[in-house]
């Protein structure tokens, strides 16, 4: 009986141990596509995790960096032809759909115009309007398609930028890594682009929208938190990523209607979709729609909710849609 006992005994303990091990939480981070990484996983931890995190960046930047001269898009930007992989290729049409999706307020041929306004590799100002108008016969999504596994454009001076669509696109890959080395549950933060999948040891995984600041380099603040589960969510604003000359402030939301950089009211755009390469490519979208036109995209399309953050006469003041879930915080 006795013998019995302790065999039980150890045998719930083993089971207990086990059960631990396989909820852990681990988080792991890092920097990559010039911002932060930070995921969240439970479960046993493999040092390995982190190196094929690390691998899979590398290549989502070798491919859609506009800062290295050696990627994909930097060769077909510099008048190279080469074979598109398929990756590019899928992130490609997803940009088209999304594009003609917003009227072209998405627009991936944007590039000319964000190196005109200081946000490209040489960060240099031209405010000149004859050169800004020059520019935008550059841009235009049906200006370019592909064609077998090769880019053609309208113009050779046509330029891509995949900058914001990428690091959505990067949490995604990261999702589906980790979900294939057998961690389901997880949470995926590059550069405030985030996934939540499965759940926190039985429970919803928490974000919150950051509040807009008004000097890039102010500490991250969240007063709005809530649950996601199995969903994404991208922010676009227009208060970290700017540049000041003569007193004016111009950020790195170019619009591919005006051409300008200018900031409007509206400080930040929050969107909740499927995936985060969605969520990415219609939260910068949407700032330059602005609150109403977005708005009537996303009543008529159930996979997406927003949250805006605008200024009115220095209070900031929201608006969301109605599938945005309410904050949990007290």
């Amino acid at each position: 009986m006795k013998k019995v006992f302790f065999s039980l005994f150890f045998l719930l303990t083993a089971l207990f141990l086990i059960s631990c091990n396989y909820s852990k939480k681990i988080k792991i981070g890092g920097r990559a596509l010039g911002t932060y990484y930070r995921i969240t996983y439970i479960g046993e931890e493999k040092a390995a995790i982190q190196c094929g995190v690390d691998s899979l960046l590398d290549q989502i930047n070798a491919q859609f960096s506009i800062f290295d001269p050696t990627t994909l898009v930097s060769r077909l930007n510099h008048g190279e032809n080469p074979e598109l992989s398929e990756q590019f290729q899928w992130l490609f049409e997803k940009s088209m759909e999304v594009s003609a999706h917003t009227n072209g307020a998405f627009d991936i041929t944007i590039e000319p115009l964000v190196e005109a306004w200081g946000f490209g590799k040489d960060r240099k100002i031209s405010l000149d309007s004859l050169v800004i108008d020059s520019l935008k016969q550059l841009v235009g999504y049906q200006r370019v398609h592909i064609e077998g596994k090769y880019l053609v454009k309208e113009n050779p001076a046509i330029k891509l930028n995949f900058n914001a669509i990428a690091k959505g696109y990067a949490v995604d890959q990261i999702a589906e890594y980790l979900f294939q080395m057998g961690y389901p549950n997880c949470l995926i933060d590059v550069g405030g682009e985030v996934v939540a999948r499965g759940s926190n040891r039985g429970k919803p995984w928490r974000v919150g929208v950051q509040v807009p600041t008004h000097h890039a380099d102010d500490p991250i603040e969240t007063n709005y938190v809530f649950t996601m589960q199995d969903k994404a969510i991208a922010t676009s604003g227009n208060y970290r990523n700017y540049i000041e000359q003569d007193g004016k402030r111009f950020t790195h939301i170019v619009s591919p209607f005006t051409g300008g950089a200018e900031v409007s009211s509206l400080l930040s755009v929050s969107v909740i979709a499927p995936d985060c390469t969605t969520a990415d490519a219609y939260a910068t979208a949407f700032m330059v729609l602005g609150i109403e036109k977005s708005m009537e995209i996303i009543k008529h399309d159930t996979t997406l909710a927003g949250y805006f953050i605008y200024d009115d006469n220095g209070v900031y003041k929201t608006v969301k849609s109605d599938r945005f879930p309410d904050s949990i915080q007290r």
